[in-house]
C-alpha cells in the first residue's frame, strides 16, 4: 500500500528552488573566477564577478529562510542528532548504497512520517547546511569586503586565507550537489523525488493493509 507524506511544505519548496538556482549559478561563476583564461558558458570575468555577487547575497539571505524554517516549523524534527548507534547507522547506510542497492534489497532506513532522511543523508545535510554554509556565507562576505578581513593570520596574508576556505568549501558543496543529485535519483523511478519538491507529496511503501 502507498502512502503520501506532506514532506515539503511551500516555504521549503520555495527555499530549495532558490537555493538551488542560486548553487549552480555560483559554481559557474565561481569557476570563470578561479580560470580567468576559461570560457565558461560564453561569461566574461566582470560578468562572473557581478553574478557571484549577486547571487552569493541571494543565497545567503535565502540561508536564514531555511534556519527559521526550521526553528519555527515542525521541519526540525528531521535535523535532530541522535548519537546513539549513529556509527552503526551510517554503516548500514553506506552499504546499502554501495552494495545492498545494486542487489535489490531493500532501504535499511524506510521513510515516514518521522523520517524524512537516512542516517547518511540526514548528517551530510545537517554539515553542509549548519557548517559549511555558514562558513561560505561568512567568507563570502568577508571577500566582498575585504577591508573586514584581518590583514595577516601569522606569516599568511588573511585575504589569501579567506579566498583559500572559501573556494575549498565551495568546492566540497559543489561534490555535494552531484551526490545529492544522483541519490535524489534512487527511487522507483529517477523522477520520483524530483516530483516530490514540486508537489510537496513523497510516496512511501506503507506495511499497513
Amino acid at each position: 500500500m502507498t502512502e503520501r507524506i506532506y514532506f515539503y511544505p511551500i516555504w521549503l519548496r520555495i527555499w530549495h528552488g532558490i537555493n538551488a538556482l542560486g548553487i549552480i549559478v555560483l559554481i559557474f561563476s565561481g569557476i570563470r573566477l578561479q580560470y580567468s583564461d576559461l570560457n565558461v558558458l560564453g561569461m566574461g570575468f566582470g560578468q562572473a564577478v557581478s553574478l557571484h555577487n549577486i547571487f552569493g547575497i541571494l543565497v545567503s539571505v535565502n540561508y536564514l529562510l531555511f534556519v527559521f524554517g526550521n526553528i519555527f516549523t515542525s521541519n526540525k524534527k528531521y535535523y535532530r542528532i541522535k548519537p546513539k548507534g549513529l556509527i552503526k547507522r551510517i554503516k548500514k547506510q553506506a552499504w546499502f548504497y554501495t552494495s545492498g542497492l545494486f542487489k535489490g534489497e531493500e532501504q535499511p532506513f524506510p521513510l515516514s512520517e518521522k523520517r524524512k532522511f537516512n542516517p547518511l543523508q540526514k548528517y551530510s545535510y545537517i554539515i553542509v547546511m549548519y557548517l559549511f554554509m555558514p562558513i561560505l556565507i561568512i567568507t563570502g562576505i568577508a571577500l566582498l569586503f575585504p577591508e573586514l578581513i584581518i590583514e595577516k593570520v601569522y606569516s599568511f596574508s588573511g585575504i589569501f586565507l579567506t579566498a583559500f576556505f572559501h573556494a575549498g568549501i565551495g568546492f566540497l558543496v559543489s561534490i555535494f550537489l552531484v551526490v545529492h543529485l544522483y541519490v535524489a535519483s534512487i527511487g522507483k523511478s529517477p523522477l520520483d523525488n524530483f516530483r516530490s519538491i514540486f508537489n510537496g507529496y513523497h510516496d512511501v511503501e506503507s506495511k499497513k493493509k
